[in-house]
């Protein structure tokens, strides 16, 4: 899977002429639902850049690597346009600021560890050479090639000006959607790999009772 580079600009391009405000969003989600065999989630291997054309600038792939961490596998250019770096690599907080990076791992976890799907409304932050900047992020899950759900789908839909890099976000809103999934196998917990073993507690034997009232006389 590869990302085509777009050329560079001063405006983020969350919506082309005529378009709909975020309507980026809505085609990434109309193919990943294409790509699922009933409720199944889809596979690393199912996602092919032109299926996503008109939004792959904006799009990207994330690897959840520990608890609430996810880093950048690939990435398209509006990323980088917006971090003035190439963000490929680099842990999927750096976009958030300080605060709203203790809302995003919670929120990671239950994307891979439940199979959900993540809306984030997003405003940047403001100052100097940084202009108002909103945006939304759509995170999907996907199952890697080893049969577990550790990568997600992306895509930031902004709108405004870039300004100054980088550019970073606070969540102005957080909405999880619980996917109906057929054979997922959640990410697995570093540390409990292994099944844990079922509490069966210790039943007292058939006849007489295990405890008696005995009455002392005076």
């Amino acid at each position: 899977m590869g990302f085509s580079a777009t050329g560079r600009g001063g405006r983020a391009s969350g919506s082309g002429p005529g378009g709909s405000r975020f309507a980026i969003l809505a085609e990434v989600r109309a193919y990943w639902e294409g790509l699922r065999s009933g409720s199944a989630l889809p596979r690393r291997d199912q996602i092919d850049p032109r299926g996503i054309a008109g939004a792959l600038s904006q799009v990207f792939l994330v690897e959840r690597i520990a608890p609430g961490i996810a880093r950048f596998r690939l990435a398209g250019m509006g990323l980088q346009d917006l971090m003035g770096m190439d963000v490929r690599g680099m842990p999927l907080s750096a976009v958030f600021d300080p605060v709203s990076r203790g809302r995003l791992g919670p929120a990671l976890e239950t994307l891979f560890c439940e199979q959900s799907a993540l809306d984030l409304w997003l405003e940047a932050e403001r100052g100097l050479g940084r202009p108002m900047l909103e945006a939304r992020m759509l995170l999907l899950p996907i199952v890697s090639s080893r049969g577990v759900t550790d990568l997600a789908l992306g895509c930031l839909a902004p709108e405004g000006e870039i300004g100054r890099t980088p550019r970073r976000f606070a969540i102005s809103a957080l909405l999880s959607e619980t996917l109906v999934v057929a054979g997922a196998v959640p990410a697995p917990v570093p540390g409990f790999a292994e099944p844990p073993e079922v509490f069966d507690p210790p039943r007292p034997p058939r006849g007489k009772p295990h405890l008696r009232l005995v009455k002392s006389g005076d």
